[in-house]
């Protein structure tokens, strides 16, 4: 499935490109998550979003794009996978949504601000385009860096790319995009803590059902050996007397 998606990315990417400027920037922006089009109740561009990117993929982003979602898809699961990407895509595109309705001044716009946008750069910002799979690949390599197995690499690993998703948040021209990405990688780092913690209840329901089942084995076998003892004793004639329901006679 993930060679599909990203080269299916690729090839959208080409082919959009090939479009005129003006209908190639109209295209993207009416398949963004932008605050335009989801105030307006767009909420399909939630999906569509995801298949769209602004340029072809460089090799290197492809790579690592492929490595990612690759990966997650041979450790979880080609379902599973795609329910963590989709969720960390629609929920940092709502999360970013809803911060940039909430604030009264709006954030800095996007560079460069769509052409004609009105309302200066909180116009920009409400009509620009935002579209790629950067938000839930960005959820996936939280997921993954939160079930790794062991505890001192999960930390560090976690830690580290919260602190790289947070440097462009605090830096003077960061976007609402810095913003979604560092959303995305919580929700990421959130939901394969989740993951684990359920694994780690399965597992350790198991370990103590194979205890008790150890217990309560040979107290089973005993009871078992001791009922076939006993029928066979029944059954067995004492000293030349004749077996019976009632004893011997």
């Amino acid at each position: 499935m993930t060679p599909l998606y990203v080269g299916a990315l690729q090839l959208g990417a080409y082919a959009t490109a090939r479009l005129p400027g003006p209908r190639r920037a109209e295209l993207l922006r009416t398949h963004s998550t932008n605050v335009a089009n989801l105030r307006a109740g767009r909420w399909g561009t939630l999906a569509t979003s995801a298949v769209f990117v602004e340029a072809p993929l460089p090799a290197a982003y492809g790579a690592a794009l492929l490595a990612t979602l690759g990966t997650a898809e041979a450790r979880w699961g080609a379902g599973r996978a795609a329910a963590v990407f989709a969720a960390g895509h629609v929920g940092a595109s709502l999360l970013v949504y809803a911060g940039l309705r909430a604030r009264p001044g709006g954030p800095v716009a996007a560079a460069p601000p769509p052409s004609g946008a009105p309302g200066g750069a909180r116009g920009a910002t409400a009509h620009a385009v935002d579209v790629g799979a950067s938000y839930g690949s960005y959820a996936t390599l939280g997921a993954l860096a939160a079930c790794l197995p062991h505890r001192g690499a999960r930390v560090a690993v976690t830690g580290g790319l919260l602190a790289l998703g947070a440097i462009p948040v605090v830096r003077r021209g960061r976007t609402f995009t810095d913003a979604g990405h560092l959303t995305a990688l919580a929700l990421g780092v959130a939901m394969g803590a989740a993951r684990r913690a359920v694994r780690g209840r399965f597992s350790a329901g198991e370990r103590k059902g194979a205890r008790r089942g150890a217990s309560t084995t040979p107290v089973r076998e005993w009871a078992v050996g001791a009922g076939a003892s006993a029928a066979r004793g029944w059954a067995r004639p004492e000293r030349g007397g004749i077996a019976s329901q009632r004893g011997v006679v």
